[in-house]
């Protein structure tokens, strides 16, 4: 299930490292994660759920859920879709709740240490990597923390041209961006990266950090910039839940940044932009779309990405919904209608795609956790994607050590997240007493920016929802 041909990415071979998988040996590229290494052998099915012992497999491929939970080595609730693949690891689907061992090794309570930071970055997209580098080049200590084991979030996965100005990077790539950033804070002599490590509380004194899986730290920081990002949306129908039903996301992780197919034949649902660029990447790769479904009315997404779509060839299904998904171990069949505007389905309409992948593009919300945590004030705004902080013009949220930028603070596109990276970045600076002039006409060009990119009539929801969290 290797992708071998791809016209825009390329896969090069790679030490490889072996595991056991329930007994067996599986082999996997270095770099690679354990479910992405059990894909590319064919295994979609990683764990029973709890009370029903029902199959579940990848979803979001970004640590947000729990789909994807193993037992490695001995250890439960692991999630494999963000835990690399290391020579002579032990790996076991999970059956049910899980259970520690009662001679499991006791760990004896002791000090943790502590690293001290100006400004601490949580979430390594576009968003914190900007917020990131704007910090470091203003001479500011920056640690920056991701829980995936790479840099450059969304970005890594994105093999389409960006729109906007040149001061917007129009007609760059995605991927090509995010390598550029993803340099930056690697070769900055002022930033400490630490990826596969999470921010599991965040309290008055420090941030505590989750590395590895194996060490617990405190990190001591004058400001904060959460840039954790969104989560992808479900929809409910009968066996939501079968492995074979993804995440857009999830899809692009897999192809993109681990050149593994997730399947033969795909229906997708959702024709926003996500759902129709996911679609173009996924006849990149050599997967077969039979359709795209769309419960309004209308597209939802830009029209030249949608007249490319329809030009290949691939149906754009509008006022349809998926009725259910049958199989009984993976997705074998998908059943859709169309709907009379009020939900209810038209009798006679019924159409049946034999797939072994759906794939939801349906919205993306928040993740607003840590935020909630920090005691940073929160509204509910739809068209931002949900819960999103309140925050000034800078950034700065209500709680004044904690800055805020990129999808968590409305879901946008990588633009604007990184257009909000830098004010946060720049302006936390500043109040460290760090920057200067430098970094307040940084912040007055990208809150410009800012205003162009939103400027336009697709935006016009979007700019009454930020009024309404602005402070």
């Amino acid at each position: 299930m290797r992708i071998d041909d791809h016209p825009i990415i390329s896969f090069p071979e790679r030490e490889t490292v072996t595991f056991s998988y329930e007994g067996e040996e599986v082999e996997a590229r270095e770099g690679e994660t354990i479910a992405a290494a059990l894909h590319n052998e064919g295994v979609v099915e990683l764990r029973k759920s709890g009370d029903q012992k029902r199959p579940r497999g990848l979803f979001c491929a970004i640590g947000k859920c729990s789909s994807c939970l193993m037992t490695v080595d001995g250890v439960p609730n692991v999630r494999t879709c963000i835990t690399l693949a290391q020579e002579g690891m032990e790996v076991e689907k999970q059956n049910g709740f899980p259970e520690i061992s009662s001679d499991a090794e006791r760990l004896e309570p002791g000090s943790i240490a502590t690293k001290v930071a100006d400004l601490l970055v949580v979430g390594g997209g576009p968003a914190g990597l900007k917020g990131a580098i704007t910090a470091a080049d203003a001479g500011a200590d920056v640690i920056i923390v991701d829980e995936n084991p790479f840099l450059g979030g969304q970005l890594i996965k994105q093999t389409h041209k960006f729109f906007g100005s040149s001061d917007q990077e129009a007609g760059t790539r995605g991927v090509e961006i995010g390598e550029e950033l993803i340099e930056g804070v690697e070769e900055h002599p002022n930033i400490e990266a630490m990826k596969s490590s999470s921010a599991v509380g965040i309290y008055e004194e420090a941030v505590g950090i989750y590395r590895n899986r194996e060490q617990f730290l405190k990190v001591d920081a004058g400001k904060t910039l959460i840039a954790t990002g969104a989560t992808e949306d479900m929809i409910t129908f009968p066996n939501n839940d079968l492995p074979g039903v993804y995440a857009a996301g999830g899809i692009q992780t897999l192809m993109n940044v681990y050149g593994v197919k997730p399947g033969d034949s795909v229906l997708m649902v959702g024709a926003g932009n996500v759902g129709l660029i996911v679609v173009y990447q996924l006849l990149q790769a050599g997967v077969d779309v039979e359709a795209i479904v769309e419960i309004a009315p209308e597209i939802g997404g830009y029209f030249v990405h949608a007249a490319k779509i329809r030009r290949i060839g691939v149906p754009i299904l509008t006022d349809h919904k998926v009725l259910e998904v049958e199989g009984e171990d993976r997705v074998k069949r998908v059943r859709i209608a169309e709907h009379d505007g009020a939900g209810e389905t038209i009798q006679g309409t019924e159409r049946e795609y034999e797939v072994d992948i759906l794939a939801l593009a349906v919205g993306l919300s928040p993740s607003y956790k840590l935020l909630h945590h920090a005691g940073s004030e929160l509204k509910f705004q739809p068209q931002l994607g949900g819960y999103v902080p309140e925050r000034d013009e800078r950034m700065k949220t209500s709680r004044k050590d904690v800055y805020v930028a990129g999808d968590v603070a409305g879901v946008e596109e990588a633009t604007a997240a990184m257009l909000e990276g830098i004010i946060a970045g720049a302006d936390a600076t500043i109040e460290l007493g760090i920057g200067g002039k430098a970094e307040d006409e940084l912040i007055a060009e990208a809150r410009d920016q800012l205003k162009e990119l939103r400027a336009g009539p697709y935006y016009k929801e979007l700019r009454e929802n930020l009024k309404e969290v602005q402070t």
